[in-house]
C-alpha cells in the first residue's frame, strides 16, 4: 500500500508541498518537496539484533541534484532524515549515502 502525506509543523499543521510517501510493500519513505524526489530511505533487507541502531538498518539515497536545493528543501530534508545538513553531508563524503537522479 502506498500513502502520501504532508510532513506537519512543529505546530501541529502540514506543510504544502512537503510530502513523505510511505509504501509500505517496498518498506520505504520517500521525501518529495513539490515535484521533485529527494531522498529515499528504504529498509535493508537483513536480520538484526536489537542492538543495531535504527540508522544502520536503512539505505539512504539521495537526489543528486535536488537535495541541498534550497533552505527549505534543507530544512525538511533534515526533519525525513533527522539529522543536520553538515551530518548529511558527512555521510555522502563516506559513502553511506548514495547520490543517484532520482527525478528522471
Amino acid at each position: 500500500m502506498i500513502k502520501a502525506k504532508n510532513i506537519i509543523s512543529d505546530k501541529g499543521n502540514p506543510i504544502t508541498n512537503q510530502i513523505i510517501i510511505t509504501d509500505t510493500k517496498k518498506d520505504s519513505e520517500t521525501f518529495q518537496s513539490y515535484d521533485s524526489i529527494i531522498a529515499i530511505k528504504e529498509k535493508k533487507n537483513e536480520r538484526y539484533s536489537y542492538a543495531v541502531p535504527e540508522e544502520h538498518k536503512t539505505n539512504i539515497t539521495l537526489d543528486e541534484y535536488y537535495w541541498n536545493y534550497s533552505r527549505t528543501t534543507s530544512k525538511y530534508r533534515n526533519i525525513f532524515l533527522n539529522e543536520t545538513t553538515e551530518e548529511t553531508r558527512n555521510k555522502i563524503k563516506s559513502g553511506e549515502y548514495k547520490l543517484t537522479n532520482l527525478n528522471k
